[in-house]
Parts: structure tokens; sequence; C-alpha cells
């Protein structure tokens, strides 16, 4: 199947949106040493959310990479899968080249960029797997690899153009109006805040609730 092809497919089997929203908000991730993941997860320059453990015998640690809708987790008695089992867990960037170099820069182990001998996706492993950006760097085409220090794979993917139906997820969004005043009220209360601070009026206000609402999408 090629990509058109793929492209079709996709579009003529999606249906009518679901009464409930579902989002993938967590994955977890198997490890054996649960100090030593945190240390390297914190080194990717990701925002650690929760460090809790109730006794010995459970603990959940909670990273969320920068821009990302969904979060990492893992811990002690948070899952029953081998360490270093989960593979092909894709982070999505814009460009490759300066994830790859962002990485590189924190003294991460990071693959070569590679493409793949079919075009876009790529085969499982290393299988397929051919040197340098696609080339026609094709939205989708461009990867590089990386592992934690259990051996769980990550990959970057390079999308600049997404397929049909596909949302942004670099993008501000909001599914309902719910989420859209909760979001402004949380501004509204950083921006009293801010003003308590600097002990002027900001007249600008508009602009400020803006910038604060994109950052916080964006994990700052």
């Amino acid at each position: 199947m090629n990509t058109e092809q793929a492209r079709s497919e996709a579009a003529s089997t999606t249906g009518k949106p679901g009464t409930v929203d579902m989002k993938l908000e967590v994955v977890v991730v198997p490890v054996s040493d649960v100090d030593r993941a945190k240390q390297f997860y914190a080194g990717l320059g990701w925002r650690l959310d929760v460090d809790i453990a109730t006794d010995d015998q459970f603990r959940v640690v909670h990273f969320t990479p920068p821009g990302s809708h969904c979060s990492v987790l893992f811990g002690k008695g948070v899952t029953t899968e081998a360490p270093g089992s989960s593979q092909g867990l894709h982070l999505i960037v814009s460009d490759v080249e300066a994830a790859r170099a962002e990485l590189v820069s924190r003294g991460v182990d990071v693959s070569e960029i590679f493409h793949d001998v079919g075009g876009v996706f790529h085969h499982a492993g290393e299988e397929g797997r051919v040197s340098g950006l696609h080339p026609a760097r094709k939205s989708y085409g461009s990867f590089a690899s990386f592992s934690d220090p259990d051996g769980n794979g990550w990959v970057f993917q390079e999308v600049t153009e997404r397929f049909p139906g596909r949302v942004d997820t670099n993008g501000t969004t909001f599914t309902s109006s719910v989420e859209l005043a909760s979001a402004l009220r949380r501004a509204a209360a950083a921006h009293g805040e801010h003003e308590k601070l600097t002990g002027k009026h900001d007249e600008n206000w508009p602009d400020w609730y803006a910038e604060f609402i994109v950052r916080e999408q964006a994990g700052g």
C-alpha cells in the first residue's frame, strides 16, 4: 500500500465522531530502576509532574515531554511488563535534526537520522533503515531513535504536514467550551498574581492570557 492509498483508505474509513472524547493521556514504560529512569527522563528536559510512593512496593513517577498532551508513567508496581519491552514509542517533532541535536547536547546516545527503504513510516527495529533524511524530506519520512537505560525504544518522527483528519498535537486546541473556560480561569488567576507581583495594572491582558494558555498547553 502506497502513501496515497493509505490517505484514501483513512479518509474513507473515518466514521462519525464519538459522543465521548477519548484522549490518550499516559503511556506506561516498564523500568527496572526507578531512580535511574527518573534521572534519565529528567535529563531529556521533560517536565516531572509526579513522584509519589505509598510504600516500598508502589511508586509512581510521571513525566511529560515538551509540547506533549500525553505523558509517560513508570515506577514500581505499576506494570507487569518486562523492563525494556516498550518499543516504537514515537515523539513527533517538526525538525528531526534539531530534536536530535538537542538530545545529543544533553549527552543522550541518539542514532543517526534515517529514513525507511519503503518511503514513509518505518519497519520494526533497525530493518529497512537507510541513512539520512528522506530524499524529498516528506512529512512522516525522517527519523532518529534512542533508548532509555532499560532499552525502552523511542523514535523521533518528523511531521511537517499531517494526513487529512489528523490534528496537529503541537497546536492549542480545545474540544469543548468547558475546557476553554477552565483555561481562561487559570490564565485570569495567573494574571492576577502577575499584577500583584509587578504592582501594575496590565491593560494588554488579552495577549497575556493568550500567551499563558499557549505556553501551558506546550508544557511550559
